[in-house]
């Protein structure tokens, strides 16, 4: 004989063991607790939870409150150790907020990018983080005329001031510009430039111009590389510079990913670094301080630049915010290590 299938418990069966009401054990369980329900009352209303397996309705939950309890983050490269720890700064902000993080990742492409902005508001998420390179005002107005609150990322190329956005950014001329003036200061004139094409390519390309331009030195396009934010391309880069008549005594790559193809190659090439050519990346990744040398680099923070986009997305949808979106620059700081 078949068994018949148990019966999922019920609120009210958590009331019932707990010897509370249903009210106090949706206070407790609410959103962000409750700090209004005595701390022994909350200890037995968990404890019931624990015994019963009691699993609260989201949908139910959804129903009454008209809120999803769902945000989003639109990430460009998911493989790139910048996007994981950004993740994990506005994870660690939505846990508090009793939100659930989806993600989606589109490789820089701009139809993905679209892709996902259009499955997100279809399946109902209250807000979205961003980092996007083609999205445009236009592709946001129909998410902020449904209220769902939008934090990004800024992309240099483009301007959301006439919606209710908040953007973050890091100040790609002045990190670059930092970057290279290291290396000047450090006694190099031939300074090479390994970049990406898109995002915060140009950006950097200005610092790396203006470093050079302050120091009296000529801006040689032979000595930049231009292709993606990729290891691989790190690696093709160095290759190319390195093999030059008058190859570079130092190179910026524009990313640390970008960095560690420049470091594979040049040791390839039976180069030393810093001895022979000077290294220095941008974004502090995790593996960075790890690499062989060490390598030297920008820190843009990523867990902080995520909790801070995770706090304006759930300022706005908390109605804290102004009617107009907000920008913010975040800071960035020159760590020096042994490949310069």
């Amino acid at each position: 004989m078949r068994k018949s299938a148990q019966r999922n418990p019920t609120q009210a069966d958590v009331a019932k063991l707990a010897g509370v009401s249903q009210s106090t054990v949706s206070l407790v369980l609410g959103e962000n607790g409750s700090t209004s329900v005595p701390e022994e009352t909350q200890q037995r209303v968990h404890e019931a939870v624990r015994k019963l397996h009691y699993v609260p309705d989201r949908m139910a939950r959804s129903l009454r409150t008209r809120k999803s309890y769902l945000i989003a983050s639109i990430l460009p490269d998911i493989t790139n150790p910048f996007y994981p720890t950004f993740q994990r700064g506005i994870q660690s902000i939505a846990e508090q907020r009793g939100y659930d993080l989806i993600s989606y990742n589109t490789d820089g492409i701009a139809t993905k990018e679209r892709h996902g902005l259009k499955s997100f508001e279809q399946n109902r998420v209250d807000g979205i983080i961003l980092v996007s390179f083609h999205i445009t005002a236009e592709d946001l107005r129909p998410l902020t005329e449904r209220n769902i609150a939008i934090a990004c990322l800024k992309d240099a190329e483009h301007s959301f001031s006439s919606l209710p956005v908040d953007c973050l950014s890091l100040d790609d001329v002045a990190s670059s510009y930092t970057a290279v003036t290291h290396l000047i200061e450090r006694g190099h004139r031939q300074i090479g430039l390994v970049n990406g094409r898109f995002g915060p390519a140009s950006k950097r390309l200005q610092g790396y111009q203006k470093a050079l331009t302050e120091a009296g030195l000529p801006f040689e396009p032979q000595l930049i590389y231009e292709d993606d934010f990729t290891e691989q391309c790190g690696y093709k880069g160095a290759q190319t510079l390195l093999s030059l008549p008058e190859p570079p005594t130092a190179i910026f790559a524009a990313n640390d990913v970008l960095a560690i193809g420049v470091l594979t190659a040049t040791k390839a090439m039976g180069l030393r670094i810093p001895e022979d050519v000077a290294l220095i990346g941008c974004d502090d990744i995790p593996i960075a301080r790890l690499l062989t040398p060490p390598l030297t680099t920008i820190a843009q923070f990523q867990e902080n630049l995520g909790k801070r986009a995770a706090e304006l997305l759930f300022e706005r949808l908390n109605g804290q915010a102004p009617e107009t979106g907000r920008d913010e620059v975040l800071p960035f700081q020159l760590i020096v290590r042994e490949s310069t």
